[in-house]
């Protein structure tokens, strides 16, 4: 007898970050992703908010890929007394230990300034969680084989196909009782500079589908246009340009762009610096799992080489201080950290500076406020005036986009018994949801955050 299958939705619900899916199915409890929730106040407030599970009993963590807001929630996990296993692809766990280790790392050197400060409202501060807690998270990583089925009980079993996205990312598949559970995971592009297009799947009796693009086609803009004007009047200027990227997949493909750019004479010789030490620890697992990307090793190499890769903070000051024109890649890609936050706290007021956002910006977050258009950004309890000229590169993102989306589906032979638009802004996902309606015969839900169903 079949078993029922409960599904919770504990994140991506309604909004794009915090993916995390609890699923009961026989004597199984898993959780497919494990991620942070970014943005919006209220969202990040129930980062810090146990959840509504029994996870001292978790069994299993299943990952589709590395990124924050899919595994930045594992430490917290551990808090609540997590001791199963956390299962991925050797690329996707090698970039979660490199992630949740920063993470901790930043989240206690902010809390420690914000006690020493005296800017926030709690005293003391405290760290979401500390590098102790990361560490006790990454021993319970086991990697998996992609495409290969693991059983994980007599009933249960899933495997990893891959989903370009970023380095080792991956749509899960999960069979309970050979009815096939379809985590789409994040999807990719179908011509990504860096990754080959994501896999297609042929089944799913119950479709989980990201909806981050749902209701957009990327630009056709020309991104090599836009970098050469920027850096042409940062020259001008004698000024700075601040790309702000994302550690993991985006910034690799800013710095290979940039050196095609130097290839083919597009561009002047500038000092670009690759101030993110996030970035240069995923940009050597680039070089550890060349099978899982479509650069050349040798030519990754060279590009490798162009750059100078900043990871002292007193370098960060140096390149501050510096009278010439020159390029800063930084992280984070939303503005929520890192060190493009010490940057703009020098040159956001000053017109010739050229800031370019190479990404998707979630709601609350500074990136998202100067898309906009604010007229000043609040860093660290302090307001600073936006003077600088800012700039959006969107088709640059790794997530693919309604078409493609749509084509992925085409692929699936059958009729799902249901499917579940998740990872995407609400209103996003209902637009997704009305043309998917008019181009398949599904019965299509938009869950809400701690919504429960049974499959």
């Amino acid at each position: 007898m079949a078993a029922k299958i409960k599904v919770q939705f504990l994140g991506a619900a309604g909004t794009v970050t915090g993916s995390k899916f609890y699923i009961e199915a026989h004597d199984m409890r898993l959780l497919v992703d494990c991620g942070l929730f970014q943005g919006l106040k209220e969202l990040r407030q129930t980062n810090w908010e146990d959840l509504p599970i029994p996870v001292n009993q978790l069994d299993y963590v299943l990952l589709t890929h590395g990124h924050l807001d899919h595994t930045g929630y594992l430490p917290r996990l551990i808090q609540q007394g997590f001791k199963g296993g956390i299962l991925g692809t050797a690329p996707t766990l090698s970039i979660a230990k490199i992630i949740l280790m920063d993470t901790a790392k930043i989240q206690e050197e902010e809390a420690e300034e914000a006690n020493r400060e005296h800017y926030s409202k709690h005293d003391p501060a405290l760290p979401l969680y500390t590098e102790m807690d990361a560490e006790k998270a990454i021993e319970l990583f086991k990697s998996v084989n992609i495409e290969e089925w693991i059983e994980i009980s007599e009933k249960v079993k899933f495997r990893l196909r891959p989903a370009g996205h970023i380095l080792g990312a991956c749509f899960l598949e999960l069979d309970v009782d050979d009815k096939i559970l379809l985590f789409s995971g994040d999807l990719g592009r179908n011509d990504d500079l860096l990754l080959p297009p994501p896999q297609k799947p042929q089944w799913a009796d119950y479709l989980f589908l990201e909806s981050t693009y749902g209701n957009k086609l990327h630009p056709a803009e020309d991104v090599e246009e836009i970098l050469v004007r920027n850096i042409r009047a940062i020259i001008d200027d004698n000024s700075i340009l601040l790309i702000a990227s994302f550690a993991v997949e985006r910034l690799q493909l800013l710095s290979y762009i940039l050196w095609k750019l130097f290839k083919k004479n597009k561009i002047p010789h500038v000092p670009v610096y690759i101030d993110s030490p996030m970035g240069i620890d995923v940009t050597e697992l680039f070089g550890r799992y060349p099978k899982s990307h479509a650069v050349a090793p040798e030519e990754f190499k060279a590009m490798k080489t162009h750059f100078e890769l900043v990871s002292s903070y007193k370098r960060t000051w140096e390149i501050i201080d510096e009278q010439r024109p020159r390029i800063v890649i930084a992280g984070s890609g939303m503005l929520t950290g890192g060190r493009i936050l010490t940057y703009l706290k020098q040159f956001i007021d000053i017109p010739t500076t050229r800031l370019v956002l190479s990404g998707y910006q979630a709601e609350g977050t500074r990136g998202r406020q100067l898309e906009e258009g604010v007229h000043e950004i609040r860093i660290r309890g302090k307001y600073y005036p936006v003077n600088a000229h800012i700039e959006k590169i969107e088709s640059l993102s790794a997530h693919a986009d309604q078409a493609e989306l749509i084509d992925w589906c085409h692929n699936i032979k059958n009729v799902p018994e249901q499917v579940f638009l998740i990872h995407g802004e609400r209103q996003v996902a209902d637009a997704f949801r009305v043309k998917l309606e008019s181009e398949f015969t599904w019965n299509i839900k938009v869950p809400s955050l701690n919504d429960s169903f049974e499959l």
